[in-house]
């Protein structure tokens, strides 16, 4: 009984063998996962962040080509991260989702340092300047080389991204308050790293990728995700890592389904208090399935009020068509409870992919000297990065316990009311980004076909930059960190791998509002708004105003669905759909 008491129900070591708590987990191996991401995150962002002006200059896409590019490029990776979060919960572990991973894009970046460094994998060179027609877009195998390194270098982002951060998280005990309060900081260092990856990525990498040539860019990028490999490895001795249950998937559909058909069935005499209340047989791994504490769960007795239609899932009678236990009902509840919130962040995520597109391109056109030196446009992102370097360390050790002081409360600041401040910010920096661009295009009213720069410095743009990373730092770290804590043990994986979903799905959406932008005041008999080669042409301002407007509307969204949420208990056992004291915002 005493050895019992030492290991870590549901988890095990890189070895298959029970996790012992004096050895396995805490801070000590969440470090590893930190620095790992330092390395993950510098060899992913160093291409996507300039990727856009590859594309143009060496491709030959247009600019809008580029944009919509990119953003789909991006948006893959992101959703992909469902993928790895998936298969970690379901049949592997977040250990060796990691591993397959770093490998997969490994490989995706062979293929692009081998394009980028030979001229006869690229189009003809050409002069825009001179011979703008003749300008031959890259196609053929020369196309299918490009996506497939792309495509495969977003297939291990997403499978990294669905599995990284549930594995630093699972490393904490969160039974103890010294363990949840550990866990919230390490949500916060983890997007610290990616801002310390992205540092590097946008000053170094993208100076050596615009001043030296994109092999380079593509080969350092390729380096240091197999770096990341041994340095993930090298933290295996303190791991523990949770033993995958089976297909959340699964679960889901059944409650749905059980639901739908038991709904068609009509109720026997049976009591219905009593029948709702009983549960159909479970295996062995269900009875015994703990939190992420390490405690016994708390099995619910019967379906709580909310999402009544799922009861039916429940109820134990005979002409029952199919059984689920109201533990498995409650869990489905929870996901389905959760998914406003996910939604609600999707057009914060579309304002930042413009950071990855037409921002650079603005910079482009712009003075970028910063003193003696000629700056990069795509190292704009060094500004807010800067930023969440300084601001992340200073919201865990400051912020968040004057908040506990005040709040007297555990968390001090709660995930919904860190995400709402992140979709307030997201307001105010489109509405600064508009303004941004009416002066950019009233500095090049005289020269709206030169290409030489415009009489305007390029720190223009990085208040807009500047903006909407610290509207990402807040609500990226409190998505984390509220579905990781929320989701059922069996779908935690899977619940954190939706924080970069929502990216997936703001970029895809971008790609799709430019395209019915354009339809649109294409079809009103004028120039579209966001087509052609000059970005000097655009009306970009009037669709960063949309944006703006968009933005507003979805934070109101926000708002009811942040004050009808309540947190589930997680102050000692697992109640299911428990509420807080209080709201959240508003």
């Amino acid at each position: 009984m005493e050895m019992e008491n030492q290991l870590w129900e549901g988890y095990v070591d890189w070895r298959g063998k029970a996790a012992v708590r004096t050895k396995h987990g805490g801070m000590r191996a969440a470090i590893f996962v930190l620095v790992v991401e330092v390395l993950e995150n510098l060899a992913y962002l160093a291409n996507a962040s300039n990727l856009v002006l590859y594309l143009t200059q060496y491709m030959h896409f247009s600019p809008s080509q580029a944009a919509n590019s990119v953003t789909n490029f991006m948006g893959t990776a992101f959703l992909l991260a469902l993928l790895g979060g998936f298969l970690s919960d379901a049949f592997f572990t977040t250990y060796n989702i990691y591993i397959i991973s770093a490998l997969t894009e490994f490989l995706g970046l062979i293929l692009l340092t081998m394009q980028a460094k030979s001229s006869s994998l690229q189009p003809p060179k050409c002069d825009k300047k001179q011979q703008e027609m003749q300008c031959q877009q890259v196609g053929g195998a020369k196309a299918a080389l490009l996506f497939s390194g792309l495509y495969l270098v977003a297939l291990g982002v997403g499978g990294i991204k669905g599995s990284l951060p549930a594995h630093g998280a699972e490393q904490f005990d969160g039974s103890t308050p010294r363990g949840r309060k550990q866990r919230s900081s390490f949500f916060n260092y983890f997007v610290f790293s990616l801002a310390a990856g992205s540092l590097i990525a946008v000053t170094l990498v993208v100076w050596i990728e615009d001043n030296i040539g994109w092999q380079w860019g593509f080969g350092i990028s390729m380096l240091t995700i197999l770096l990341s490999i041994p340095m993930f490895l090298a933290g295996s001795s303190f791991y523990r890592n949770k033993i995958p249950l089976g297909s959340p998937l699964t679960t889901i559909s059944k409650v749905l389904i059980a639901s739908l058909l038991n709904s068609c069935t009509a109720p026997s005499s049976s009591n219905a208090v009593a029948s709702m209340s009983s549960s159909p047989p479970r295996c062995k791994e269900e009875e015994e399935e703990e939190d992420e504490n390490g405690d016994r769960s708390t099995k619910p007795e019967s379906p709580s009020e909310s999402l009544k239609f799922l009861n039916r899932a429940a109820a134990n009678t005979e002409s029952s068509k199919l059984k689920c236990s109201v533990q498995q009902v409650e869990e489905v509840k929870i996901v389905f409870k959760s998914l406003p919130i996910f939604a609600c962040t999707i057009v914060l995520n579309c304002c930042l992919a413009q950071l990855s597109t037409f921002s650079v391109q603005q910079a482009a056109t712009m003075n970028t000297r910063l003193g003696p030196l000629n700056l990069p446009p795509a190292s704009l992102p060094v500004f807010p990065v800067v930023f969440i370097m300084i601001i992340a360390p200073l919201y865990d050790h400051a912020i968040v316990p004057l908040a506990r002081r005040i709040s007297k409360s555990e968390m001090g600041i709660s995930h919904l009311q860190r995400i709402g401040a992140g979709l307030v910010i997201s307001v105010v920096a489109m509405a600064a980004a508009a303004l941004v661009e009416t002066k950019r295009r009233t500095a090049a009213h005289d020269k709206l076909d030169s290409d030489s720069p415009l009489p305007l410095t390029f720190l223009w743009i990085a208040f807009q930059y500047l903006l909407l990373g610290s509207a990402d730092l807040f609500t990226l770290a409190g998505l984390l960190e509220f579905f990781f804590t929320e989701a059922p043990f069996s779908m935690r994986s899977l619940a954190t791998s939706l924080s970069f979903a929502s990216l997936a799905m703001g970029y895809y959406l971008s790609t799709v509002i430019v395209s019915v932008v354009n339809s649109i005041t294409a079809r009103a008999g004028g120039q579209p708004w966001l087509a052609g080669a000059n970005l000097n042409h655009y009306q970009l301002h009037r669709f960063y105003w949309l944006m703006c407007a968009l933005s507003g509307l979805n934070l109101l969204h926000y708002l009811f669905w942040a004050n009808k949420y309540k947190y589930r208990s997680h102050h000692g056992g697992r109640g299911v759909a428990s509420s807080m004291e209080g709201r959240d915002i508003g």
